[in-house]
Order: structure tokens, then C-alpha cells, then sequence
């Protein structure tokens, strides 16, 4: 019957250089015993040490990948709700002759409004919203609901307003100046 040593070398699974090391620690440990000096760590016990530390790094490895797909998920999952909201409560037929400008992406946008929207967005009833290159309208209160879940989305939210009251010691009441006016 063949030692173990050559079955495992005979089934793949151990080398020669691993067969010749083992039995180079084997006689090591063997003569240590002998003469009372303290005996290393078995080739055993490192290839333990060895394999728990792998499977700790392994896990950590895991759990931090975990953490990043957990994370990216987060925030498609964010991104597909803010786009929900946008498309639910947008303001639909604001189309006029009034220019709004305004920037999105580092560029400016205009965007053609009624007065009346005109006068809302410069007022702070109104706001533009901005996601993947589509700007949307949105009443002020949508605006803070989409700034607790992200405050770049916003572009344009003044919270200037404007009161149509005149102070009774005004001089320059009879000379009022917009202070929208497009140039």
C-alpha cells in the first residue's frame, strides 16, 4: 500500500517540491524536539493561518462590494423617484413669447413662457428642475420635496417676493422700475 505522500502526489493534488518541503520540517521539527529547542509553527498550522486569513480578506472584499452595489442601487433607485415626481408634477402649458433664462449643465437655456409663469418663477411660486437633460416646471413646494433628495437638481428656485404694495413715503413711487426686464 502507498503512503499518503505519494497518493496525493499520484491524484494531483501535492507537488515534489511540496513533498521534499514537508518532509524537510518534518526532520527539522523531529531534531529540534530532540535537542529542546522551540519548535516552529507545522506547515499545518501556517497553511490554517494562511487559508482563515484569505477567507477574512475574502469576506471583507465582499462585504465592501456589497456596500458599493447596495449604494449604487440607492441612488438609481433615488434618481428613478425624483424622475417621477418631475414628471407628475410638472406644469404643462406655459408655452409663450417670455423669455426665462436660466443655466443647466454649464450652459444656458432659455425657455419660452406665458407672463404669468414669467412672473411666478421670478416670484419664487415656481420652480425649474433640472435631470439627464430634460428641465421641468414645478410649483416651489415640489422644489423643497426634491431638494430633501437632491439639492443639484434644483436650477432655479428664487425665494424673492415680490410685493405690488408701495411704501406711503415712497419719493420714486410714480417711477416704478421692473427689475425682470430682458435686455
Amino acid at each position: 500500500m502507498a503512503s499518503l505522500q505519494e497518493q496525493l502526489l499520484k491524484a494531483g493534488l501535492a507537488t515534489k517540491q511540496k513533498a521534499r518541503q514537508a518532509n524537510t520540517d518534518k526532520r527539522k521539527k523531529n531534531k529540534q524536539k530532540r535537542s529542546g529547542v522551540a519548535v516552529e509553527q507545522s506547515l499545518q498550522e501556517q497553511v490554517k493561518q494562511d487559508l482563515t486569513k484569505t477567507q477574512q480578506d475574502k469576506l471583507a472584499k465582499d462585504n465592501a462590494l456589497n456596500a458599493e452595489k447596495k449604494q449604487q442601487l440607492s441612488d438609481k433607485e433615488n434618481i428613478l423617484r425624483i424622475q417621477q415626481i418631475l414628471t407628475h408634477h410638472q406644469i404643462k402649458n406655459i408655452a409663450g413669447e417670455t423669455e426665462y433664462n436660466y443655466t443647466f449643465n454649464n450652459k444656458i437655456k432659455k425657455l419660452l413662457v406665458d407672463a404669468i409663469t414669467h412672473r411666478a418663477l421670478v416670484n419664487g411660486r415656481l420652480a425649474v428642475c433640472g435631470l439627464s437633460d430634460n428641465s421641468y416646471v414645478v410649483t416651489s413646494e415640489t422644489a423643497e420635496k426634491l431638494a430633501t433628495l437632491d439639492p443639484k437638481v434644483i436650477l432655479v428656485q428664487n425665494d424673492k417676493v415680490e410685493s405690488d404694495t408701495v411704501e406711503d413715503n415712497d419719493p420714486y413711487a410714480d417711477y416704478q422700475i421692473q427689475d425682470d426686464m430682458m435686455w
